[in-house]
């Protein structure tokens, strides 16, 4: 008889959680969806009993110690076990830096890098004891590539990725994998649930020196979302990561994503600035 194998997905109510914690269940993981507000899981539970997927609903806030950790020790006092963390919850905070206040920042850092950070920690003991998991880190392609007026959320993903390259080489000798994801625009609700700054609020603001860059800016963003790719297919590139022998450590998920990063390799940092500015019809 084979294992039943553990997965625990954060953000699960929306999105690419939503989609990754609905084909693990589909391919015979046991799933803990949670998320912040169970409010929202009404839509899970609903195609978990229609399709009689084995999905549990979790509440589990990233920010909060104690409901990281309450979480994972119900799991575990249920399952003994946890083979696979996908780090997902976290969201976008937009603005230009010196219109954002250190609060606005100390939010983005604590959901998108410090939720991330704890639930990690959480998992470990666990996975380091079996000698073997799969921890799955939703990134971005903006954890290698920085746009204009997102830098706290660039901020968040470069710190994730630079931890798990380091992680990387702690958890090898334990047979723990860490994988990065690296989506380039999504179709999801991450773009409705984008937050901006309160002193940006205004784009039309003509008193803030940036008015003109936002206006500029927001147009290649409706852009990059009409092409953006959909949840579902970041969901089967998870599934693939979890369920392969030798995963790869990132995986770039979209033509715009395999793009910006194929033309960062081939230019110094000016020319790729200069491009940049011309993308973004900042020129």
């Amino acid at each position: 008889m084979t294992e039943k194998k553990v997965a625990v997905v954060t953000g699960s109510s929306t999105g690419i959680g939503f989609e990754t914690s609905i084909i693990l269940a589909k391919n015979d993981f046991y799933t803990y969806a949670t998320m912040r507000n169970t409010d929202k899981s009404q839509e899970i539970v609903d195609i978990a009993n229609r399709e009689r997927l084995p999905i549990k609903v979790l509440q589990l806030d990233v920010n909060d110690d104690r409901s990281v950790n309450k979480a994972i020790d119900k799991i575990l006092s249920e399952e003994k076990r946890i083979d696979i963390l996908v780090n997902n919850a976290g969201y976008a905070l937009v603005g230009p830096l010196e219109e954002t206040s250190i609060d606005e920042i100390k939010s983005q850092f604590e959901t998108n890098f410090f939720g991330a950070i704890r639930a990690i920690k959480a998992v470990l003991p666990t996975m380091r004891k079996q000698r073997s998991g799969r921890i799955v880190n939703i990134a971005s392609m903006g954890g290698r590539i920085a746009v204009p007026l997102d830098p706290i959320y660039h901020g968040t993903k470069f710190a994730l990725e630079g931890v798990c390259e380091s992680l990387q080489y702690e958890l090898e000798q334990f047979g723990i994998k860490i994988i990065l994801i690296e989506p380039g625009a999504i179709k999801s609700n991450f773009w409705a649930n984008l937050k901006i700054a309160k002193n940006a609020e205004q784009l039309t603001n003509t008193n803030s020196p940036y008015s003109q860059l936002i206006q500029t800016v927001s147009k290649s963003f409706e852009s990059m979302s009409g092409n953006a790719v959909p949840a579902e297919e970041v969901a089967k590139v998870i599934l693939q990561a979890v369920t392969s022998d030798k995963p790869n450590f990132r995986y770039v998920i979209g033509k715009d994503a395999e793009m910006f990063m194929d033309t960062r390799k081939n230019m110094s940092d000016r020319e790729f600035k200069e491009w940049m500015m011309k993308n973004f019809g900042l020129t």
